[in-house]
Parts: structure tokens; sequence; C-alpha cells
């Protein structure tokens, strides 16, 4: 089922059906340009498809660069953006400067762009802006609490890419990483009109306890970060579509099951708040459906997608898919017909280059066998640790694509 809604949502399948054709450019030019985990595969599929000649740059992260012979592709960090991200901004926004009405930009976008993008608004650094993610990350703010943060401090996001296309069409292909699938959310949204302001940005900041560098309260405070509202003449030109979405990679991914004569129930594509937190209710509801055969009848699958968080506070190296199912394991504890898996769509779960875990009714046993104990890692952030004592880490590589979350609880038949 995990390989099914991550084969659904591959660039090679979903993108090229949305492409215009080079005859449609009536002697524009066609300027790609992208930001994502799956930005570089997506380039790929554009030259394969695309039969004209073009010039791009797109930026994917660290190890999930795929050559291609007429866009250039350049890696650079994520979740914490760094010099390399800063410099591939900065080249892009070079690139769709002086364009006319005949030219096209075709924009490649895809989870993880925000931080692939950091270019900062004048008055604010690089430096800044690493510090605010990092204390983002460390929260417990949802992706969407935290695009609000970087869209009004970004000089490309928040619609800013598209004013300075302008008089240029843009074609926005989006892969949503998003609960809700907005597109000013996906990649903080760098090609459409936000509404939100930098009143909101500051009141998140507040929420979360997060002490801002004063070049940046600075530039919340006086309203300098205001991004590209509705109705802005820049982005009338400016077209978005949606290539592929979570919902779409759990449907996938129930077919396998139904196929395999398993009835398959999607939650939810959307699910947020604390990994830990989820994993007792997600307990709960499993739990229903063993003991009581409600509101489903086992043998079924339940899944479910979105994008949960973690408040750090422990030593531990995070992962909030490895959080999630260490505490569904402890709630279960060990249930003989209640099996699982979570992990991340594009690879990675957290800032490992782990995309999640199984668990097994047998995970609580075999770790305290190994002298682990569960509570102890639960509570430090430390699930990788403990998938990876037992052997049931999820490796997958860059998968070259990003639908957010994926998480399957299996319950069998009683025996």
């Amino acid at each position: 089922m995990f390989d099914a809604a991550i084969a659904s949502a591959q660039p090679a399948r979903c993108l090229p059906a949305h492409l215009p054709s080079p005859d449609s450019l009536q002697g524009g030019r066609l300027i790609v340009v992208g930001a994502g985990k799956a930005s570089a595969e997506m380039a790929r599929v554009v030259e394969a498809h695309w039969g004209g000649p073009m010039t791009g740059l797109v930026v994917t992260r660290y190890g999930h660069a795929i050559p291609c012979e007429q866009i250039e592709i350049v890696e650079a960090a994520h979740p914490v953006p760094d010099a390399a991200g800063l410099a591939a901004a900065q080249r892009t926004l070079a690139l769709v400067q002086g364009l006319t009405e005949k030219d096209l930009v075709l924009c490649l976008i895809s989870g993880g762009g925000s931080a692939l993008w950091p270019l900062p608004l004048a008055g604010v650094t690089l430096q800044d802006k690493q510090t605010v993610a990092r204390a983002l990350l460390k929260s417990g703010a949802t992706i969407s609490e935290m695009n609000c943060v970087r869209r009004h401090l970004s000089a490309i996001k928040g619609g800013r890419l598209a004013a300075a296309c302008y008089p240029a069409r843009v074609l926005t292909l989006l892969i949503s990483d998003v609960p809700g699938d907005a597109p000013f959310n996906i990649a903080s949204g760098p090609t459409v009109a936000d509404t939100s302001t930098c009143a909101d940005a500051l009141t998140i900041a507040r929420r979360y306890g997060i002490d801002l560098p004063t070049s940046v309260l600075e530039t919340l405070e006086s309203g300098a970060g205001e991004s590209i509202k509705p109705g802005d003449h820049r982005l009338m030109r400016s077209e978005v579509r949606m290539i592929a979405t979570p919902q779409m990679a759990l449907e996938a991914a129930a077919e396998v099951a139904w196929n395999a004569g398993w009835s398959a129930h999607i939650l939810s594509d959307a699910i947020e708040g604390e990994a830990r937190d989820v994993g007792k209710v997600l307990a709960g509801v499993a739990l229903q459906v063993a003991q009581r055969h409600q509101p489903f009848t086992p043998p079924c699958v339940l899944l479910s997608g979105g994008e949960t968080t973690v408040t750090v506070r422990g030593q531990g190296r995070g992962g909030r898919n490895v959080e999630f199912l260490l505490a569904l394991g402890l709630a279960l504890n060990g249930h003989a017909q209640i099996h699982a898996l979570a992990g991340d769509t594009d690879g990675v779960d957290g800032q490992e280059e782990v995309a999640g875990a199984i668990l097994r009714p047998d995970s609580l046993e075999r770790a305290w066998s190994l002298g682990l104990t569960p509570q102890e890692l639960l509570a430090s952030n430390d699930g990788h640790r403990f998938f990876g004592a037992l052997g049931d880490a999820l490796i997958t590589g860059p998968t070259q694509t990003n639908v957010n979350d994926f998480r399957a609880i299996l319950i069998e038949s009683s025996r």
C-alpha cells in the first residue's frame, strides 16, 4: 500500500497531461523554475515530454537530484535552509526578469520548497531565517502556521515569484504535501495570492513563544513583509494546477487493500496535531474495530494522511511518523490483531534519511528484551532509535515525490 501511494504521485504518471503544447508559445520562450523534493524528477519529465527548447533552474534537497539536459538541477538544505538554497532563489528571480507576454514560466512546486527557496526580504539575513526555521520546527506549530511566517519574510514566496514574472504567463504545477491542499501553503505559495498578513505571522510567533531576531520583528511589525494579495494585476496571468495530492495517494493504497480482499477505510487525508496524540486516538479507533467491530468489521485497513507535528522536548532525533507509531504501539499494548505502518512519502521522516517504520504486535516485547524502555524513548522524541534497534525502520531513499505522511493500520480478524 505504501508503494502504491508513492507510485500514484510520481511525476511521470501525473505531470505530462498538464503540459501545454510547444505550439502554444507562439514565438515565446519556455522558462522552467521550481523547488521541492520532487522538483528534479518533475523537471526530467518536462524535458521528456515537452519536445521544444527551454531554459531553467530547479532546486531540490541534497541527495534528490536527477541529471537533466536543458534544466539545471541544484541541491540545497532542508528543512533548515542554507546558502545554496539562497543562491538558487536569487538565480531563479534573475531568470524571470525582463520577460514578455509571449513567454511562459513553468513553475514546478512540491513539498520542501519553503526551505529550498530561502530568499529573505531586505534587512533580513539567511542566519535570521535559519534561526526562525529551527524555532518553528521545534515549536509544534502546524505546517500552515510555519508557512505563514515564512511567506512574510520571503522575497520569492507569497506570490512574489509570479509578480516578478509579469507580464509573462505562469503555469504552476503542484504536488501537494499539506493538509487541505491550499496552494498558498505548498512551498509557501510563490505564485499565488495570499490573504494572511504580517500581523498573522506575529501572532503565530507569539503563540509558540518564539524569540524573533530584531530584523524579523521589525519586518513584521512594520508591514514590510506583506505578501501579494488577491486582485493584484501581476497575478492575472498566473494559473495553478494540482497534479497530485495526499487523497489520491490514499485512494491508490485503498485499491491495493481491496484487491487483496481487505476492506479499506480512508479516515482523513488531513490529520494534524501532536503525533503522539494522534497515535493514541487512532489506537482507540483500532481497538474498537478489533474488539467491538465498530465502526468497521475486520479484516480491514484504516488509512490516513496529513501532517502531524512533534514538539521537541527531549534529546532524540524526532520524526513525526515514528513518534506516531511509538505512541500507537504503547496504547495498543501488543494487541495481536493490529499491525501498522507510517512513513513520509518523500522518504524522509523529520531530519533522518528514514521514511518511517513498521509496528508489529510484538514490537514492545522485542524492545523490552533489548533493554529499551519505550515510554522513555517516546518522552525523549527518540522513535527512530526504537524502530532502528528492532530492525523495523522503513528506508526507501529519495522517492522523487512528496504527498505528505502515510499511515496504515491493518486489523486482522480474531483468531
